[in-house]
């Protein structure tokens, strides 16, 4: 009966490890041509001082396609509203952006769990200052390094820190002077994280 027992659980340990081995083998993650991801941010706010308030709202998707192993390629939307109230009820803000924007991305190890990449974007995003009728137009230039970490077959964590950017305003145009803008930022303690699905 011993014997019978320990056979019986030596086959089960048998058949688990197999199991297992086979899941972790599939279950890789990794990108490939062809493959599809989404990601994006979405944020709310609201803060108050006595009678005065203020609140904003952000929501920013983007999608990429790979068109090689390496190469990843997409396009990404925003909107944000921005709100704020005085103690006697008077509006101190009441503003809203749009943001539209393409990027391009490269993947060093593509196929491995964890990858290096590096991404350049471009976006024009446009704000409209309802108080002072007033209406800015930007447009940003990037490109920085980040990493992404398959947590699962699907799911990836990536993280994007460091910055150089190149960014020119209009200043609502009609004549008025543009502000052009350059700069590097590599401030390690400002890193962004990010969830990504592909399918």
């Amino acid at each position: 009966m011993k014997k019978l027992l320990l056979s019986a659980l030596a086959v089960c340990a048998f058949t688990f490890s197999n199991a297992q081995e086979t899941e972790t083998t599939e279950s890789n993650g990794g990108f490939a041509q062809g493959d599809m991801f989404i990601s994006g941010s979405f944020g709310f706010g609201a803060t108050s001082t006595g009678d005065a308030k203020d609140s904003s709202f952000e929501i920013a998707p983007r999608f990429a396609y790979f068109v090689s192993d390496n190469i990843a390629v997409g396009a990404k939307v925003g909107f944000m509203t921005e709100k704020g109230e005085d103690a006697a009820g008077n509006d101190t803000v009441d503003a809203q952006t749009f943001k539209v924007g393409a990027f391009g991305r490269y993947y060093f190890t593509p196929a491995s769990k964890f990858s290096l990449f590096g991404e350049l974007g471009v976006d024009y995003s446009n704000r409209d200052n309802k108080l002072a009728d007033w209406k800015t137009s930007m447009v940003d230039v990037a490109v920085g390094p980040g990493i992404s970490y398959f947590v699962s077959d699907s799911f990836a964590i990536e993280a994007g820190w460091g910055m150089l950017g190149f960014q020119t305003n209009d200043n609502g145009g009609d004549g008025a002077d543009a502000t052009n803008s350059f700069g590097l930022n590599v401030n390690m303690e400002d890193i962004n994280f990010g969830l990504v699905y592909k399918f």
